[in-house]
């Protein structure tokens, strides 16, 4: 039974039956990523921007003979932001292969389509099940990242404090848990909006207005995900000539996951990018003492970053890509008759 789902208010016991799922999908196709936890789950899938919303299904099993409810085997969620529908979708391994992805993909297109959106994207992990899925509904790639690991049991802490004062005269760096300070957002706002390290794919768009990046903060804090920057401020300007941004989850906390790394143009060639990389790792193995990683996603082409990340320990794992489909031939391709 598919029925839509709000996280708000859904059960304790619902939270815990979809966190099963996750993990078991995680357990089938990414075996070396960390279980996820329940800690801030339900404020993780229920929280959105401003101007966005998130529209939630769930495939729940019969209930019990004694009443109990059924396991919730599947979940589709789509958010809508801009001119496009962005899905994510869950199946239980016991549950694949039985038309339960296809019948989740459906209800969300569906409601994509009456919505009046016209394409819809996913992210799509390389070497899972999910890339011959999406492909044999109709799917597009139209965008690649290589993500990338760090295992901080491997890091060479010596090296990496030299790395970090390896930066130009006349900059300095800042480390600002939870976010830059308010007197910094102008200034950090232009900073990535001039320039980033690489393009960012359609579905994880970057802020670059003051108010959207202020949002955008008070969104991560709200699904229990605390952000974590490096600035290179130019001195004489006072100007931010580069950051970067790392976030500890909640509900991973041992893996966190690295953002945005930008060195404005004027200011490339000083040694910023990696001199921020490096004090954020030494900043973060104080700050959280439970992490054990650092993932991070970056263009194929982005060589230089490449480099930067191969030299701070950061090893390849495998390719994340994001998916589109026309809507109304989604809808047409999985009901026809429609």
């Amino acid at each position: 039974m598919v029925r839509e789902w709000d996280p708000r208010t859904a059960s304790s016991a619902e939270i815990a039956s979809l966190l099963d799922t996750l993990n078991a999908v995680l357990a089938a196709d990414l075996p070396q990523d960390p279980p996820w936890q329940e800690n801030s789950l339900r404020e993780y899938l229920a929280e959105v921007m401003p101007g966005e919303r998130r529209i939630s299904w769930v495939a729940q099993a019969e209930p019990a003979s004694n009443g109990v409810p059924g396991a919730i085997m599947g979940q589709v969620h789509v958010l809508l932001l801009g001119d496009i529908g962005v899905l994510e979708v869950l199946v239980h391994p016991s549950a694949r292969r039985t038309g339960l992805g296809r019948e989740l993909v459906l209800t969300a297109a569906r409601r994509v389509y009456h919505e009046g959106f016209q394409s819809i994207g996913v992210e799509v992990v390389g070497d899972t099940p999910a890339v011959g899925f999406y492909e044999a509904l109709g799917f597009a790639k139209e965008y690649v990242e290589t993500r990338s690991v760090l295992d901080l049991a491997t890091v060479d802490w010596a090296e990496l404090t030299e790395m970090a004062s390896g930066i130009g005269a006349g900059y300095h760096l800042e480390f600002h848990p939870g976010g830059p300070p308010d007197e910094l957002i102008e200034a950090y706002a232009r900073a990535k909006a001039e320039v980033r390290d690489v393009e960012d794919g359609e579905l994880r768009p970057s802020s670059y207005d003051p108010q959207r990046l202020r949002d955008s903060l008070d969104c991560l804090h709200r699904r229990g995900m605390k952000p974590y920057i490096v600035l290179a401020l130019h001195e004489h300007s006072g100007e931010v000539a580069g950051l970067t941004e790392v976030v500890v989850p909640a509900q991973h906390p041992t893996r966190a996951d690295q953002y945005d790394t930008i060195v404005v143009q004027d200011h490339r060639g000083y040694g910023i990018d990696r001199a921020i990389k490096a004090r954020m790792l030494l900043e973060l193995r104080s700050a959280e003492p439970q992490l054990v990683e650092v993932q991070t996603w970056n263009a194929q082409a982005n060589e230089a970053m490449l480099k930067v990340n191969a030299e701070l320990g950061y090893r390849p794992d495998r390719e994340w890509c994001e998916y589109s489909v026309d809507v109304a031939d989604l809808v047409h391709r999985l009901d026809p008759g429609r």
